[in-house]
C-alpha cells in the first residue's frame, strides 16, 4: 500500500518542509506540497487549512504541517472537524500521538527541531498504528 502526504508550512517551516520533501525522494511515499513555495512572507492559516482538508477529502492518508513554533498551523488545522493534528518536537511524542490520539497530522515547531529530530518524528508518525481500546472514547469525545 503507497502512502500519500499533504505537507504544507509557511516561510518560516519552508527549509524544513523542503528538505522533508527531499527526504521522501526515492520512497514508497507520495508527497502532495500544498504550498508555502518560498521564504516570501505567508499566512500559516492558509496552508494548515489546505493540509488538513487535503486529509479530510481523504485526497492524502496523513498530513504534516510546520510553522516557526508550529502552534499556530497547529491550531489553524484542528478547527477541521474530523482532524487530529498533533504538534511533536520528538519521538516518543509523535509515537504517543499515533498511538494514543489517532493524530492524522504531524505539525512540527521548525525553529525548535532539527532536521534529524524531524525526520524521526516523521518515521514513527507513519509507523505507529492506534491502538483504539481505551482511547476511542476519548478520540469520540473530541468531535462534539
Amino acid at each position: 500500500m503507497s502512502i500519500k502526504i499533504a505537507i504544507g508550512s509557511d516561510h518560516a517551516g519552508f527549509e524544513l518542509k523542503k528538505e522533508l520533501i527531499e527526504y521522501f525522494k526515492n520512497t514508497v511515499i507520495e508527497i502532495i506540497d500544498k504550498g508555502c513555495y518560498s521564504l516570501e512572507r505567508v499566512d500559516y492559516p492558509d496552508f494548515g487549512h489546505a493540509v488538513a482538508n487535503a486529509v479530510l477529502s481523504s485526497e492524502v492518508n496523513f498530513g504534516i504541517l510546520m510553522c516557526g513554533s508550529g502552534n499556530g498551523i497547529n491550531m489553524s488545522a484542528n478547527k477541521h472537524k474530523g482532524i487530529r493534528a498533533a504538534l511533536c518536537w520528538n519521538e516518543e511524542i509523535a509515537k504517543l500521538a499515533r498511538l494514543h490520539n489517532d493524530a492524522n497530522i504531524l505539525v512540527l515547531p521548525a525553529r525548535y527541531i532539527n532536521l534529524e529530530e524531524a525526520k524521526k518524528c516523521v518515521a514513527i508518525f507513519l509507523t505507529e498504528k492506534f491502538e483504539g481500546g481505551r482511547h476511542q472514547q476519548r478520540i469520540e469525545k473530541i468531535d462534539y
